[in-house]
């Protein structure tokens, strides 16, 4: 994290306090938020996605972003470590990725498997002419977090239509069988597709459904995480000082369902918040911040 703030010139102690107060002016405490737990684990340490598994109740699967390698941990709501799973990747070097920045469960091409897909989207300069998706079919919990499950996975390149982005949100569409992509910059951030069906190693266009523009001042407002619900029914989406929800109507695209104005739910200021994820029933979601032993906040969907 402390890489892309100084790439814009912040320094770092400093934007940390600014970051902070500002949110906390924003937010008011909510006494119905509460922790589920904290992040046990020392590898938790940059956490910047989380995603509920669809086939192993109360595990949610995590990772950290440009500190770490080709790996992503599952843990319980509580905090505990299950497993952790490192996969194949497509990138040289010896981390394997450049910057994973958000992690999505969702179909793929077995209709009797889950997958997990974890979006190497991070690109703080604007410079990388294509970005990369992983995908995986869910594993297995080992008996023991000790142990270390390699994965094979496909790895889709994508391409902007109109040049290189930073972006932080992976999300994916069981109804409409699409990737989403929100870039994470700027006034406006531009919302991008591309279909579940690929191959391993190809190399695909996104294609670019419109623009969002929310209220507030940068970089306080910068997307920085979201999540479809498992029925596709409701969209999230997190900047570092606000939660934005929507309900979907009926089939309607996901970017259509996102230019309408969204609920803004009361949020629990996190130090460094980048991860939200809908819990597998879809009637709650979570969140949790980059940094060792972070809480883990717990909060229901707003009603209807």
């Amino acid at each position: 994290m402390h890489k892309k703030l100084l790439t814009k010139g912040f320094l770092w102690p400093f934007f940390i306090f600014i970051l902070e107060l500002a949110a906390y002016a924003q937010n008011k405490r909510d006494d119905r938020n509460y922790v589920a737990g904290h992040l046990e684990s020392e590898l938790n340490d940059e956490t910047s996605g989380i995603a509920a598994s669809f086939v192993h109740p109360d595990v949610f699967y995590v990772h950290n972003d440009s500190s770490d390698s080709s790996r992503f941990f599952a843990i319980t709501p509580s905090g505990k470590l299950l497993g952790v799973f490192n996969y194949t990747t497509e990138t040289p070097g010896p981390f394997g990725v450049r910057d994973c920045e958000d992690i999505a469960v969702g179909p793929g091409p077995d209709p009797q498997k889950s997958y997990v897909y974890i979006g190497d989207i991070g690109d703080n300069g604007g410079t990388y002419p294509f970005v990369n998706i992983y995908r995986m079919a869910e594993p297995d919990i080992p008996a023991s977090a000790s142990t270390r499950i390699q994965l094979h996975s496909s790895t889709l390149f994508v391409k902007y239509p109109d040049g290189p982005k930073d972006a932080e949100t992976l999300m994916i569409d069981p109804i409409e069988k699409l990737i989403y992509i929100v870039t994470k910059r700027h006034k406006s951030v531009g919302v991008y597709t591309a279909s579940l069906a690929f191959n391993n190693k190809d190399t695909v266009t996104l294609t670019k459904r419109g623009e969002l523009h929310f209220r507030g001042l940068q970089p306080f407002k910068w997307i920085v995480s979201g999540d479809i619900s498992k029925d596709g029914s409701q969209v999230v989406l997190k900047s570092y000082s606000r939660i934005y929800y929507w309900r979907r109507k009926g089939n309607e695209p996901v970017w259509q369902t996102l230019q309408r104005k969204p609920q803004q739910p009361s949020y629990e200021q996190e130090r460094l918040g980048e991860a939200v994820g809908f819990a597998e029933n879809g009637r709650s979601y979570f969140t949790v911040s980059e940094g060792n032993k972070q809480p883990i906040y717990h909060y229901a969907v707003p009603k209807k």
